[in-house]
């Protein structure tokens, strides 16, 4: 378990967030990311992340029409597109690349009854993360999916079309140190949050899609709670709101980063923009040894959920 004074970040690292506005093109989406993240790079940026559902509009009836073929891995152009231009992405910018999240199709289930119903498949909403070399380090399937009923405002149930992931997503980033990774919805949950924490990340990076409704009154709000919470940095990268009336899905966009001590360090409005920022090393020890969380927890009248039974693999 990490503690207050273990430097979970071993060199400053400049961050980007980039909230991108996407369309119905996926090729026009994935040219778009790239110009995006390229740019981030020229600018300094080592860590660069994109949104939710970037290289398609969000929304269940768009997931199994966007859905690529992303195991086993890898997969070849025709299965996987978007895999293929992030890796390329993130080796010619040279960077770390949290590549938002696509939709996923699993493979094609065969009934074994005989005059059973057609063959089915699964789709997950899943983040890849790349190395400068464009290798894949990690792949994050959303946990927790976005299923929610506010009469009168919105109503979405993910769970109709997606299927969840079921592991805790810890990369390492050669160099500087460790981040979590999770989708959206996850961010509501703090156990994922916290486990990543105790297994030494300095930060943790949400691309999500929250809507205009959910959006002001606990985006902002949830990532400073998890940065409160595990005195790390928090990224939270959303797409960029679209002004047409009809769009069928509304995000908040306010991508934003909180500090170790939870203040929003950088915050977008709701347009196309990048923000970013360099995470300090001193920023975490500094918050860690004035507020010390890490020796004031009392397992001796509550549990570890860091020692509990935890999934790091999906159980494929």
């Amino acid at each position: 378990m990490a503690t207050s004074t273990e430097p979970v970040l071993q060199q400053p690292i400049k961050l980007a967030c980039i909230q991108l506005a996407s369309g119905a093109d996926k090729a026009a989406n994935l040219a778009r990311a790239r110009d995006k993240v390229l740019a981030a790079a020229r600018d300094g940026a080592r860590l660069v992340v994109l949104p939710e559902c970037f290289n398609s509009p969000y929304g269940c009836d768009f997931f199994p029409r966007y859905a690529e073929e992303l195991r086993p891995s890898p997969p070849t152009r025709e299965q996987a597109p978007s895999f293929h231009a992030l890796s390329a992405m993130a080796a010619d910018a040279g960077v770390f690349l949290v590549g938002g999240s696509i939709p996923e199709a699993g493979p094609v289930v065969e009934s074994a009854a005989a005059g059973a119903a057609e063959p089915t498949r699964k789709y997950y909403n899943t983040s890849l993360v790349f190395g400068p070399d464009g290798a894949l380090l990690a792949a994050h399937r959303k946990v927790h999916l976005f299923d929610i009923d506010i009469p009168g405002r919105i109503t979405f149930r993910e769970s109709a079309v997606l299927s969840p992931g079921n592991k805790v997503t810890v990369v390492a980033l050669p160099g500087y140190g460790r981040i979590g990774v999770a989708i959206c919805y996850d961010v509501r949950f703090p156990e994922l949050a916290t486990i990543a924490a105790r297994r030494g990340c300095f930060a943790l990076v949400y691309p999500g899609a929250f809507n205009t409704t959910t959006g002001p009154l606990h985006w902002a709000l949830l990532g400073r709670a998890r940065a409160a919470d595990n005195q790390l940095y928090v990224a939270l990268c959303s797409p960029a709101r679209d002004p047409d009336p009809a769009a069928g899905y509304h995000a908040y966009g306010h991508s934003l980063v909180a500090d170790p001590l939870a203040a929003v360090a950088v915050e977008a409005a709701e347009a196309e923009a990048t923000v970013s920022l360099v995470l300090d090393p001193a920023a975490i020890a500094d918050a860690r040894r004035n507020i010390p969380l890490a020796t004031q927890r009392r397992f001796d009248v509550y549990p570890d959920i860091n020692q509990g039974k935890i999934s790091f693999e999906e159980p494929e």
